[in-house]
Parts: structure tokens; C-alpha cells; sequence
């Protein structure tokens, strides 16, 4: 899938006149069909089947929030087919907007930028369960698994139910990230897919519970290990590509600790700096060639690279410098091309300079608890973007190794510990004025 590019100065930009956020509309029954029905090849060749578990709770013309992990393209497939005819809007991230913004109104889709505050996201969700009488369709994680493994869900989701007030029904898939894993470049597996689709909360549920009790059970259900699967399961993966840009999740060598230097290839993932060679099994899992398997389950090393760059802030060592070229997100008419320019990362957060000299943007790290990264990025290259509802800027770094899963990793650190260090400063203000009292 590609996007529309249109080449642009910043200033040009800049001064473009910002679309008017306009109220969802409730879905076309025959455009919901049509989706139905171009996701059906996909389906029948994955073999798909659903299981409900508790869906007899909920009425026909009932209005649900609905919770789907994300692991690719097919997940979209598999709403509009399980939940099919119902009526219900898709929470999408504004640049699937581009180019086909009367097309994604009629399928009710919500556009909102990804890992960014935006409130009136929350009040067209309200209006569509409210006013329009249909359900949403949302990927709380909002952005794809890298290594398999949830990534971290927003504090606000809580809230948010509580908000709505209506029935939460999850489904979870299975397959989805073994057969198309964001990192293999686009290339599809031979696996099955499946999915469940159960009742959760009932209107009830949520009054009873609060914003932190909803959470918890949100982040169980949203717990979930692809590569465990496979291998647990027996579901053997023989594409000679399947290691193909492992590297862009695996960045770092256990072995001799180098960073940017690993490769992913075929079926193996070798680091170029000491030579240390592992091959990714059929069942997934990783095998050295030579001497000791550091790792042999790919979210066990990815989480040590995490512990990594938490020590590396820790000690004051992190820091991302790389020349970028840059694309900016104003509206739905096009993606921007405005220059070139450099963006730096360290614990004060982003800052993006360019554009001789006229882009100069910082972003804190209480700014958003994750960040929008993507590999192969609508067939331009590996991407990393920062911004706020009204420009989103879209980073493709040149001339470096693997940066954006370190940077995601260190992204959702920083703001860990921005916010811990925030929630102490309260609970010493708390305590001294207790004392004063």
C-alpha cells in the first residue's frame, strides 16, 4: 500500500489552511459489504474461523465498545467479517485518510493521530454510540506488535469506558502477527488464522469498577506472546524469508553488545561486527549456531534490549542523533515532502530541526507514552514521527542502522519515568502539606 506525496516547502505548508474536524457518520451497510466481501479471499485462505464466547449478551442494535489487538492488515479483515452486519466506526490513524477521505467516511472510519492526546477523538466516539446508535471498533494499542508482544495501552482507556458507558466486547487474534509480522517487509506467511470474540464488560461491570480497576483487566487481556504461540502450538513456519529484517526489531548482539550491526536474512540473523550467527527455526524460535544461545525466544532478547536503554537514560548515556528526511501530515489530501533535517532523542525528549532552518520542534517525554514507529512505512522506509493534532512530522532516518525500535523502546522509558518521577513529586507535596496540617 503507498500514500500520496506531494512535494512542498515548509513555509507552503505550514500556511495550508487546517481541515474542519468533521462528526462521524454512521456507516453505509453497502460499503460494510463490500468490505466484507473483498476481505474474504484473505480469510479463506488463512482457513479463519471465529469462536463467540458470551456474544448472546449482547442485543443486535446495541451499541459496544470494541477492543482488537493489532498485529496487521488482516485484523480489519476479521472485525468486518465477525462482526458483520452490525453497524460500527474504526478508530484509524489520520494518514489512512489520505487520498480517500470520502471512502473512509462511508466505512465510519474516525481518523486521530497515533500515540497523541486527542480529546475530540473521545467526544466522536461518544457521538457515534450516542447519537448514531453504532459501535467502535478500536486498537487501544494503536500501532503494530514488533516482537509479538502487546505494546503498552494508555493510562486514559480506563476513563474512557466509564465515559462511553456501553458493553466492552474484546476480540483477540491468533495467526495474524506469525503470518504478516511487521518486521518481514511485507511478505506473508502459509498460517492459519483465528480469532474470539467475547463479551467482557457489561455496562453494569464498568460503574462498579474504576478507571485503575479497568485498566488491569484491559492490560490481562492485552497480554499475549505471538512467538510463545507458535512454538507451543506447533505451528511451523518453513518461508526461507521468515529471519528477512529481524534485525529491525533484534538491533543489538547479546554476544559482543554491538548495536546497528545485526542482519536478518533468510532464515538466519547474524551480527556483522563479531559474526555470531542464529538461525530462527521453523517454530520460531532462536538457535547460535556457535557456542551459547543467548536468546532463544525472540520477546526475551527484545525485552533485555528494553532493560538496556533504561540503564543507558539511567546513567545519562542515551541519546539518538540521525539525519532525517522529513514529510509533514496537515490534512487528507496528501502526505508532504518538505526537506531534509535532523532529529535528536535524549531523557528532554525530541527535537526536530530542518527545513533550513525554519522546522524547529521539541516534544517532551510526558508528550505520549509510546511513539509512532513503522518499518517499510507505506513503501517509503523505516519511520519514526512526532507531533500533535495539528501537524504530525514523519521522520525517515538516513545513513544510520536500526534506530526505531531502540528509539521506540526509549520513547516508552522516558515516559515511565517522566511520570513516576511526576507521581512522587505529588506524593512528597502531599505528605509535606499533611505534615503542615
Amino acid at each position: 500500500m503507498k500514500i500520496k506525496i506531494v512535494k512542498k516547502s515548509y513555509e507552503q505548508v505550514m500556511a495550508m489552511p487546517r481541515e474542519d474536524r468533521v462528526k462521524p457518520r454512521k456507516p453505509s451497510i453497502l460499503f460494510r459489504t463490500l468490505l466484507r466481501i473483498v476481505s474474504a479471499p484473505d480469510l479463506i485462505a488463512t482457513r479463519f474461523h471465529c469462536k463467540k464466547i458470551g456474544m448472546e449478551r449482547l442485543g443486535r442494535r446495541e451499541s459496544a465498545l470494541i477492543l482488537m489487538n493489532h498485529a496487521s492488515f488482516i485484523d480489519l479483515e476479521i472485525a468486518s467479517t465477525v462482526l458483520y452486519p452490525r453497524p460500527f466506526h474504526i478508530v484509524c490513524t489520520t494518514d489512512g485518510f489520505v487520498g480517500k477521505r470520502w471512502l473512509m467516511r462511508q466505512l465510519g472510519c474516525i481518523p486521530t493521530p497515533k500515540f497523541v492526546p486527542d480529546f475530540k477523538l473521545v467526544r466522536d466516539m461518544v457521538h457515534a454510540v450516542r447519537k448514531e446508535k453504532c459501535s467502535v471498533l478500536m486498537y487501544p494499542e494503536a500501532g503494530y506488535s514488533f516482537d509479538g508482544t502487546a505494546t503498552p495501552l494508555p493510562e486514559s482507556l480506563g476513563s474512557c469506558l466509564k465515559l462511553l458507558g456501553v458493553p466492552v466486547v474484546m476480540i483477540r487474534t491468533q495467526g495474524a502477527f506469525s503470518r504478516d509480522p511487521l518486521y518481514n517487509g511485507l511478505q506473508r506467511r502459509r498460517v492459519k488464522v483465528s480469532a474470539e470474540m467475547e463479551y467482557l464488560l457489561s455496562p453494569e461491570d464498568i460503574k462498579q469498577k474504576t478507571p485503575e480497576e479497568l485498566n488491569a483487566i484491559l492490560a490481562e487481556q492485552f497480554s499475549f506472546d505471538y512467538f510463545r504461540w507458535q512454538s507451543e502450538n506447533g505451528i511451523r513456519i518453513d518461508e526461507p524469508f521468515r529471519a528477512d529484517y529481524l534485525n529491525r526489531v533484534l538491533y543489538q548482539c547479546p554476544h559482543c553488545l554491538t548495536e546497528g550491526q545485526m542482519k536478518g536474512q533468510g532464515t538466519t540473523l547474524c551480527c556483522e561486527s563479531c559474526g555470531k550467527t542464529w538461525e530462527l527455526t521453523e517454530l520460531g524460535q532462536l538457535r547460535a549456531h556457535e557456542g551459547e544461545t543467548e536468546f532463544s525466544h525472540v520477546p526475551d532478547w527484545y525485552r533485555w534490549q528494553r532493560g538496556n536503554v533504561r540503564e543507558q537514560i539511567e546513567r545519562g548515556e542515551y541519546a539518538l542523533d540521525v539525519d532525517v528526511d522529513i514529510c509533514m501530515l496537515v490534512d487528507t489530501r496528501a502526505l508532504y515532502r518538505v526537506g531534509e533535517g535532523h532529529l535528536h532523542h535524549d531523557e528532554q525528549g525530541f527535537h526536530l530541526t530542518g527545513c533550513d532552518g525554519m522546522l524547529d520542534y521539541t516534544q517532551k517525554p510526558l508528550a505520549s507514552h509510546s511513539l509512532n514507529a513503522d518499518y517499510y512505512w507505506y513503501e517509503i522506509g523505516d519511520m519514526i514521527s512526532v507531533g500533535n493534532t495539528d501537524v504530525q512530522y514523519f521522520c525517515f532516518p538516513r545513513g544510520m542502522g536500526d534506530v526505531v525500535a531502540k528509539t521506540r523502546l526509549a520513547t516508552e522509558e522516558l515516559y515511565r519515568m517522566a511520570r513516576d518521577a511526576q507521581e512522587a513529586k505529588k506524593a512528597a507535596s502531599a505528605a509535606t502539606k499533611s505534615v503542615e496540617n
